[in-house]
């Protein structure tokens, strides 16, 4: 037991989640702590009061006892996971994940085959890092029986035992290893956990493209994940789970980009800009890793994109673009551009000037038909697309015109050149 206990500030003393706590503990005998996140970033000093925390508890109780203990409650439970022993408690639409204490009986890499326990020390002994395996009472006195305090607080992302072992059980965990130092390490990598995570690379392969995505996409959503990335590269595990990543400083001036500019951690376009600039490229990538088609169709427009976006461009010039490209499409195009900007940090504030243009700008809509040429003597057919086609490239280099006069006497003179 540790003489270090949680400040009773913030999600502690959430009455949605205290009363979730007090359910379990109305028990005879029924033990619960808190775990995993809330716990581990509020010891690294990470958690802001009043940002919103996904908190898990830990308990004695079976599942069906934790399902018996909140219905007492009045409290709605969910068996969101009760084949791994996973309850989830809604306290006042507050979510809060319950799990009984495991232990692992069986581990073939992907999955694990558990056995339920009260010994709170084999519950520690099963989890990946030691940070994750601090615990927590309703009172916030922790419970550390791995030296994950110490860890937490130091930034040292450290697998709990023999990391060779901790792998094997699940080589996810070779990815989580990055993503939780990119998010939560300090100094250097812990060597024992890097260098067996390189011994065991080949077992990625053993992953789901699902469970390698989400992953990937966790950890360049950290604030800073270079390090994280560099190491990856160093020793094979990014070729083996992204061999097309060839921009890592694409990437890097993203982030500082980002870092500068305050602006919210986008996953998706740090993915981007870790491809290369090939929609054929990204289209493959993002089947082989099963991303949703909203991904896939994002990452393909940026990445496929010809249209020369740069940072000096004229209102007139940046409406053009983004009628052609889509608003959206071209702010993603702008942010890689400026990322690969030579002089990005010079030529910031027009690039900063630019976005904003981009942003508010709702593309129009052109104000003839196919009723509109039909009139001027076109019959039915791709003719009518064609003259369309052929008066909206006009119209879009007059900066959208809504003259109504010069539009009807635009597409007049194309159908007599073209057409009659």
């Amino acid at each position: 037991m540790s003489n270090d206990r949680l400040p009773m500030i913030g999600w502690i003393m959430d009455p949605d989640v205290v009363r979730v706590m007090q359910a379990l503990l109305a028990g005879a005998g029924v033990e619960a702590r808190y775990v995993g996140g809330a716990v581990r970033d509020t010891v690294r000093g990470a958690m802001q009061y009043g940002m919103k925390v996904d908190v898990d508890i830990a308990t004695t109780a079976t599942p069906e006892k934790v399902i018996e203990l909140l219905n007492a409650a009045g409290l709605k439970a969910v068996p969101t996971g009760i084949d791994h022993g996973t309850v989830t408690a809604v306290s006042n639409h507050r979510p809060v994940e319950i799990t009984t204490l495991r232990h692992d009986v069986n581990t073939d890499g992907r999955r694990a085959e558990v056995a339920y326990t009260t010994d709170w020390a084999a519950d520690a002994a099963r989890r990946d890092f030691t940070m994750n395996a601090i615990y927590a009472d309703m009172d916030g006195v922790l419970f550390d029986p791995l030296g994950g305090l110490a860890d937490a607080k130091a930034g040292l992302v450290r697998f709990v035992g023999d990391p060779d072992a901790r792998i094997q059980e699940d080589y996810l965990r070779i990815l989580r290893f990055f993503r939780f130092y990119a998010w939560c390490g300090k100094g250097e990598m812990d060597r024992n956990g890097l260098q067996a995570c390189a011994r065991h690379m080949t077992g990625l392969t053993k992953l789901s493209p699902e469970r390698i995505a989400k992953e990937l996409l966790k950890l360049i959503s950290a604030s800073n994940p270079m390090p994280a990335l560099r190491q990856m590269a160093a020793s094979g595990i990014l070729t083996a789970v992204l061999p097309e990543a060839c921009n890592l400083e694409r990437l890097n001036a993203l982030i500082e980009i980002d870092a500068m500019t305050f602006f919210e951690v986008d996953p998706i376009l740090r993915f981007g800009a870790l491809l290369p600039d090939d929609g054929a490229v990204a289209a493959a990538v993002a089947t082989r890793l099963r991303l949703s088609n909203a991904q896939r169709d994002r990452l393909v427009a940026m990445l496929s994109a010809t249209l020369r976006v740069f940072c000096y461009m004229s209102v007139r010039e940046m409406r053009r673009t983004a009628y052609r490209m889509t608003p959206k499409v071209m702010r993603d195009v702008a942010m890689l551009r400026w990322a690969g900007d030579v002089k990005r940090n010079h030529n910031a504030v027009q690039w900063r000037a630019l976005l904003p243009m981009i942003d508010s700008w709702k593309p129009p809509v052109l104000p003839l038909d196919g009723h509109h040429v039909r009139l001027a003597g076109v019959p039915e057919g791709p003719q009518i697309g064609a003259v369309l086609r052929e008066v909206e490239e006009w119209w879009i280099d007059a900066d959208f015109t809504t003259d109504e006069y010069s539009l009807i006497e635009r597409m007049k003179a194309v159908v007599q050149a073209t057409v009659l």
